[in-house]
């Protein structure tokens, strides 16, 4: 999908980035079910512990960020504010069980996953996984193209510096 308005279209790419760090996730969960511990010092596992970690802490924070303190809040100026607040009551909801799974990951690259550990991490995981998706598709749906839609030149302008800036 292409977008006209440059910040549609940023977000869109970052979901389509993790879209892609999930299905991932979900691979990694599917080939180790909950009493198969997977060995954190396979490249691949590593690596996408590594990813998450900072999909998670920084891309996906950031994102959240960004869409509550400026665009939920154009949007409410120009009069809805019913597609940020229910996603920001998702954003409640997914930061924690995120921030969780990051934890898991940090502390399973440096000494690996253990049965209760990788136990959580899957069911997290895939919790994390199903809201994230869905959320996602929200977005996708709902927010990405009323921005592009109804965003004048300059409020685009202002609001896709503030964000690239703050990266």
């Amino acid at each position: 999908m292409n977008y006209s308005n440059r910040i549609s279209q940023m977000l869109h790419d970052e979901h389509r980035a993790t879209i892609a760090l999930i299905e991932r996730l979900e691979q990694l969960l599917a080939r180790h079910r909950r009493t198969s511990v997977p060995d954190v010092t396979d490249g691949s596992t590593g690596r996408l512990l590594g990813e998450l970690i900072t999909a998670v802490e920084a891309e996906i924070e950031r994102h959240f960020d960004f869409e509550e303190n400026s665009l939920f809040s154009y949007l409410e100026a120009m009069g809805d504010d019913a597609i940020g607040a229910h996603l920001t009551d998702e954003h409640a909801a997914l930061r924690p069980l995120g921030r969780r799974l990051a934890t898991l990951a940090r502390a399973a690259r440096n000494v690996g996953f253990n049965e209760k550990s990788w136990d959580e991490f899957h069911r997290l995981g895939q919790e994390f996984c199903e809201r994230m998706l869905a959320h996602v598709q929200k977005e996708e749906m709902a927010l990405l193209p009323v921005l592009d839609e109804s965003m004048d030149a300059e409020a685009e302008a202002r609001l896709y510096e503030a964000y690239v800036v703050s990266a």
